[in-house]
């Protein structure tokens, strides 16, 4: 996914089948092989392949999706894709779970970091839904062996299970399947045991053009995406069958971009569209118009300026699917996240919109993305599961995408400059406080750990897991002793 980070391992090893891991790691274990695991290939970051690495496991020939009528669950193998999930769930039996929008994202680290996408704000994060989850760790003695660990109270494991959901990949073991069954989920029929997803969706995109913005226009777009779900952010909201993302493009992109699905069965769901794009131009001098321009990872969309209902799974696979940008060899990129608890000061609206329209670096694909949060991702407890961030309203997602590696530089300092400047208050950073709320560990940024660019005194660890962290550090203790699954930001041993 991005050409910036390579390795030159001695060995890769594809497996398709678990019991084919713990000798591999094993292995690797003794021979003080470096090990990464590679499902989807879509780290941000070098954590998978950078010059440390010696072996690489690559689990994305095992790629499974059937029913555990053991467990009474939807087994899913680490090296599935979602869309290959999204396919399997709906035309097998009809469900889903709510992750991401990105076709090609493996479920090995999409699941262990939280897991979100277009339904979170109707069906939760996709660790609301998870049972179990299975790893190959390794003990002090260096032997590999394989752990079920579910959300079973008294299962001795559940803290394994636990820190699965959103402690993040590369940090405990290899992930070899994943177990989906709903708390409330009752029987063994397994088209009952998770969401349905929607029979049809509302589809709208529609676009600004940057040509008639003004400096007003684009803080009032800005807030008005904020305040919005900031104030529809309840559990039981009823526009949390509303989804919505609001494309910040540099204005060499020509066009600012809004997506947008909603629920069709829905109450009023038409109605709930409407006045959602009705509240999103209110004192917008420039008009709606349709969104014809390719925009971060979303492809051209003209056909969707008035809005179009469509067959849930067809709009799943039209909007994760239509940006030839996903599969592009030569892309290269720097990402940045934040969750944003409350509408945004006045300094982080004039710091966007200063760096979304410099001169001195412009391209079409640097943007900052506002994707949806709140809804019933807040029915389950901070710290119920280890994606701790459920107060937030929204997120945020810094993107500078590019191809030639000269531009390396450039590139990489207009994200770490617009990223400084709208934090500027808080140490470059969005620390948790009432308005900010730390980062999304699924969109990892190494510049959390360098006190040039976090000048925060609030560590990486905190922004990812606020107080969970000694916890996450209490399982990687009992689960990786030998600090065998690491990276630059992986879960420390405690001391």
């Amino acid at each position: 996914m991005n050409a910036r980070y390579v390795a030159r391992p001695g060995s890769v090893h594809f497996v398709d089948a678990p019991e084919q891991i713990p000798a591999i790691v094993e292995r690797a274990v003794r021979e003080r092989k470096r090990l990464t695991v590679r499902s989807g290939g879509h780290c941000l970051e070098d954590f998978v392949y950078n010059s440390t690495v010696q072996t690489v496991l690559d689990v994305s020939h095992m790629n499974a999706v059937y029913y555990d009528s053991t467990h009474r669950a939807v087994a899913v193998e680490s090296g599935a894709t979602l869309l290959d999930l999204y396919e399997t769930l709906y035309q097998a039996w009809g469900t889903s779970i709510p992750g991401g929008i990105c076709y090609s994202v493996g479920v090995g680290g999409h699941v262990s970091g939280g897991g979100w996408g277009m339904l979170a704000r109707r069906d939760g994060l996709v660790v609301d839904h998870l049972y179990a989850v299975e790893v190959v760790v390794v003990d002090t003695a260096g032997t590999a062996r394989t752990v079920l660990a579910t959300r079973d109270k008294g299962d001795p494991n559940r803290e394994l299970w636990w820190a699965h959901t959103g402690g993040g990949g590369g940090n405990f073991g290899v992930v070899t399947r994943y177990l989906f069954r709903s708390p409330d989920a009752r029987g063994n029929d397994p088209r009952t045991l998770l969401p349905k997803p929607p029979a049809e969706v509302l589809l709208s995109a529609v676009s600004w053009p940057w040509s008639r913005i003004t400096k007003n226009d684009f803080a009032r777009l800005a807030q008005n995406y904020a305040s919005w779900h900031v104030a529809h952010s309840a559990a039981h909201s009823p526009q949390r069958f509303l989804s919505s993302f609001l494309l910040l493009n540099h204005q060499a992109n020509g066009q600012i971009g809004l997506v947008t699905q909603v629920d069709a069965s829905a109450p009023r769901a038409q109605q709930m569209l409407k006045d959602y794009l009705t509240y999103m131009s209110t004192g917008v001098t420039t008009q709606q118009s349709a969104l014809t321009l390719q925009m971060g990872d979303i492809g051209p969309m003209p056909q969707f300026a008035a809005p179009r209902r469509l067959p849930w799974l067809q709009a799943t696979r039209f909007v994760g699917t239509t940006n030839p940008l996903l599969n592009d060899p030569t892309l290269r990129a720097e990402y940045k996240s934040a969750y944003m608890r409350a509408a945004f000061p006045r300094p982080h609206l004039d710091a966007m919109y200063k760096h979304l329209t410099r001169t001195d670096v412009a391209s079409p694909n640097l943007n900052i993305q506002l994707t949806p949060f709140g809804g019933a991702v807040r029915k389950v407890g901070p710290y119920d599961t280890a994606a701790v961030h459920r107060a937030a309203a929204f997120k945020m997602l810094w993107s500078a995408q590019w191809n030639d590696p000269a531009d390396d530089a450039k590139y990489v300092a207009w994200a770490r400059e617009s990223y400084r400047e709208v934090y500027a208050g808080t140490g470059g950073v969005p620390v948790p406080d009432n308005v900010t709320d730390g980062c999304y560990v699924n969109y990892p940024d190494a510049d959390l750990s360098d006190p040039r660019h976090n000048r925060s005194g609030v560590p990486w660890h905190t922004l990812y897991y606020k107080d969970a962290y000694p916890r996450l550090q209490r399982v990687k203790k009992k689960y990786d002793p030998r600090n065998v699954f690491r990276h630059r930001q992986s879960v420390e041993l405690p001391g």
